[in-house]
């Protein structure tokens, strides 16, 4: 596998499948967001395609977070939101998608990650796929992403992984909070039961898929605004002393 970073992906069979890749860890830099971003509203429009898949590559981690190295680099609250803000442009262009988006989760979330992972409207992941909200670690806290979380397991499973943000929680405390769906012995099951899954989704009514996902998503209509005051937030916290000095430590 190559160690550059990309973003890919691959239609076949009307099943879309979108994958990134960064070589530490899946992190998320900037420019990887807003290709993600891109590529899932440019595939949302896409007739020819019914169903999408979100996977990351390698065989370990799903996705790290946000980048550290670009972290550590931002210097003005500006630089801070922007960077941020890519996270809210993932989550919004996925929430907009009219198709609906597997999440394939072959390791763990961390961070980020686990927003991806919350956005995603049906997520299946194996049992090595443990995830950690480590942002109050950091100084700053999960705020663009806290509103997919906790969408998905509930204010009650959000705050309990946001407060202790040190500890891993498995995949199967994750399943029984809803955030995943099933959970698999291997990554090469995973792919098998997501690939069944999508085969199946494409049998239905691309029309009634789009009415089901709007409804799924009723009460997300202000997500453009506050994932933007979120970032916001996220970017002038970045710049605090305490990060700054967490950070440095990472480094």
């Amino acid at each position: 596998m190559s160690e550059q970073a990309y973003v890919k992906k691959n239609i076949k069979n009307k099943i879309a499948t979108v994958e990134f890749f960064h070589p530490a860890h899946n992190s998320l830099p900037g420019k990887i967001l807003a290709e993600l971003a891109d590529t899932i509203t440019e595939i949302g429009q896409n007739d020819e395609v019914l169903v999408i898949v979100l996977k990351s590559g390698g065989d370990r981690t799903f996705c790290a977070g946000a980048s550290f190295t670009e972290l550590i680099n931002i210097e003005n609250e500006k630089d801070g939101e922007k960077f941020f803000m890519g996270f809210a442009n993932v989550i919004n262009a996925m929430r907009k998608c009219p198709k609906f988006i597997i999440g394939q989760v072959q390791g763990k979330a961390v961070g980020g990650g686990v927003g991806v992972a919350s956005a995603v409207d049906y997520c299946m992941a194996t049992k090595f796929s443990a995830i950690k909200l480590s942002e109050l670690n950091l100084g700053i806290g999960p705020f663009v992403v806290g509103p997919a979380v906790e969408r998905k397991i509930g204010t009650s499973g959000m705050s309990q992984i946001a407060i202790d943000a040190n500890s891993f929680y498995s995949p199967e405390w994750a399943k029984q909070k809803g955030l995943y769906a099933n959970v698999y012995e291997s990554a090469e099951e995973l792919e098998e039961a997501v690939a069944e899954l999508a085969q199946n989704l494409c049998a239905y009514n691309p029309e009634a898929v789009k009415e089901m996902k709007q409804m799924f998503w009723r009460g997300t209509e202000d997500w453009d605004e506050l994932l933007n005051e979120r970032a916001k937030i996220s970017g002038r916290l970045v710049l605090s002393d305490f990060t700054k000095d967490k950070l440095e430590k990472y480094k």
